[in-house]
């Protein structure tokens, strides 16, 4: 019996019983939001471009290496969502920028 009294929750991916802790911590690791480096991003950070993007709807084309100020996190990992001074409700993919 383990004495750091922790509860077990059953982790269906392995079939095994699991300290509750331990899945808490793998949960959020699994959360974090990297850049195409692998960098953490977090809300407020300044983003780099790293290709040309053509941006649907808008008819125009964000260069590589235009400078993305204050992004913000989104519910979807692979998503951030930010401001450009031409370009409103503006979307990325995490895979095309790279934290500054």
């Amino acid at each position: 019996m383990s004495a750091d009294n922790d509860d077990y929750v059953y982790d269906e991916v392995t079939g095994e019983w699991r300290p509750a802790s331990e899945m808490a911590a793998e949960a959020a690791k699994a959360n974090e939001v990297r850049d195409a480096s692998g960098n953490v991003l977090k809300d407020g950070d300044s983003v780099t471009l790293i290709k040309d993007l053509k941006v649907k709807g808008a008819g125009q084309t964000l260069k590589q290496g235009t400078v993305i100020k204050s992004i913000r996190l989104t519910d979807n990992p692979e998503e951030i969502d930010c401001r450009h001074e031409t370009i409103k409700g503006l979307v990325l993919r995490t895979e095309f920028v790279r934290k500054r």
